[in-house]
């Protein structure tokens, strides 16, 4: 099987339709693999450094420990030239999807009146210095 890289020189596309970015993007996957790959997301390229975000401060140690191995499968899938260091960062924690909460009900002074005469004159008298 060919190198996505390779394959993409030699289509002779017009400069600037694929952006270093973008064939990071795409041989990410195939530099360190499906489970690497679900943990990890492509930040953006710096000159030519790749930034990778992390989920933890774990997976970025563990990473930093293979980036020799990682820097070379991606050489080897882009080619020369395009990528010479990968620097990782751990992701900005996301907040989850929540559903909302149901409208509270204000509680209305009002009702804590006994008398249903005093407590009628109350809102009405109420309503009146309100409007």
């Amino acid at each position: 099987m060919e190198r996505a890289g390779r394959l993409i020189s030699r289509l002779k596309l017009p400069e600037g339709i694929l952006t270093p970015e973008d064939l990071a993007r795409a041989a990410w996957p195939v530099a360190v693999g499906k489970r690497i790959a679900a943990h990890t997301k492509v930040a953006g390229v710096v000159r030519t450094t790749v930034i990778i975000e992390v989920e933890d401060v774990l997976w970025q140690r563990n990473l930093n420990t293979l980036r020799k191995f990682i820097l070379v499968n991606l050489r080897g899938a882009l080619g020369p030239g395009i990528v010479d260091d990968v620097e990782f960062r751990p992701m900005i924690p996301r907040r989850q999807a929540q559903r909302a909460e149901a409208p509270r009900q204000l509680k209305d002074d009002a009702d804590g009146i006994a008398d249903p005469f005093l407590r009628r004159s109350y809102k009405s008298s109420r309503k009146r210095a309100t409007a």
